[in-house]
């Protein structure tokens, strides 16, 4: 069953984790929206982790490093 996550485009937050801007953030939803269908449960922690990839405050090697760390838990 797909569950919804908390998504607040004034404040710019989603669940919960501050984005600087709402592109970054939109763009950030729809691709954690399209692993949900495959199963992905986010968490404030792995959006986190996404986030910063995703405006190049950590490295694809990071992001994989995290992933297999799981520490988006």
């Amino acid at each position: 069953m797909y569950k919804t996550i908390d998504i607040d485009r004034i404040n710019l937050t989603l669940m919960g984790v501050q984005f600087t801007d709402l592109k970054t953030l939109e763009s950030t939803a729809n691709a954690i929206g399209s692993n949900m269908f495959e199963g992905f449960e986010p968490t404030p922690k792995g959006i986190a982790i996404i986030r910063d990839y995703v405006i190049g405050e950590i490295t694809f090697a990071e992001f994989i490093k995290f992933a297999k760390e799981k520490a988006y838990v």
